[in-house]
């Protein structure tokens, strides 16, 4: 079976314990959405799938093969909330990197085409970011983990970025979390809340007003 799956996740730091008999699953072909409040662990729990933090307790399965860091499958690509691309890096050398296999579905995009020479440092923040999303979307892995991905992006590009999430989760998985909770609704087939340490399944928007994480619906 195609699918990344994370289980009996246990983490805690400095004596605060942070996640507890989590679990985590996305398949090829959908949109998971990851939500919480601040300090519910979402960041962290990407990051323990990615191999970028070593949990107390994981058991993290990609593809049927059991992995100890979740990029050592070499079919996984990971969006931090920082920038990660190096500043002298051009958009071009970039995207020979990380999408050799769908360079020249990525290369007739508009913003692309108007900026394969630039540098990253010749960027505008909401400009890298659109880029680093892009580069992600279209990297040549199967499962994709987006951290905050619509960060410093207009509306505009916001809509744009789920166009292309939408377009690519044909043969991806991807999980995705961000604080515009509603951008990360309209995008996902699956809501998964981190609360109180563990996850839940949320089916419809009033889930998360019985969790606690809306206060209420808004007009």
């Amino acid at each position: 079976m195609q699918e990344l799956s994370i289980d009996s996740v246990n983490q805690s730091f400095a004596n605060r314990e942070v996640l507890s008999s989590v679990y985590l699953n996305c398949k090829i072909g959908e949109v998971v959405g990851l939500l919480g409040r601040n300090g519910s662990g979402k960041s962290t729990l990407l990051k323990i799938i990615f191999g970028s933090v070593k949990a107390n307790f994981k058991y993290l399965s990609i593809n049927n093969k059991i992995y100890d860091k979740g990029y050592l499958s070499r079919n996984l690509s990971y969006l931090p909330q920082d920038n990660f691309i190096p500043n002298q890096i051009t958009v071009l050398q970039a995207i020979n990197t990380f999408c050799k296999k769908r360079q020249a579905e990525l290369t007739q995009i508009d913003f692309v085409i108007n900026h394969l020479k630039a540098k990253f440092y010749n960027l505008s923040g909401g400009e890298r970011r659109f880029m680093e999303c892009l580069l992600m979307i279209y990297s040549d892995t199967d499962y994709i983990l987006l951290d905050e991905p619509f960060s410093q992006l207009s509306p505009l590009w916001i809509e744009e970025l789920k166009k292309h999430i939408n377009k690519a989760k044909a043969d991806k998985g991807f999980i995705i979390t961000d604080h515009y909770y509603q951008s990360i609704l309209d995008i996902s087939d699956r809501i998964v809340l981190l609360h109180n340490k563990c996850n839940y399944t949320i089916n419809h928007e009033n889930d998360l007003v019985t969790h606690g994480y809306l206060l209420g619906f808004t007009a």
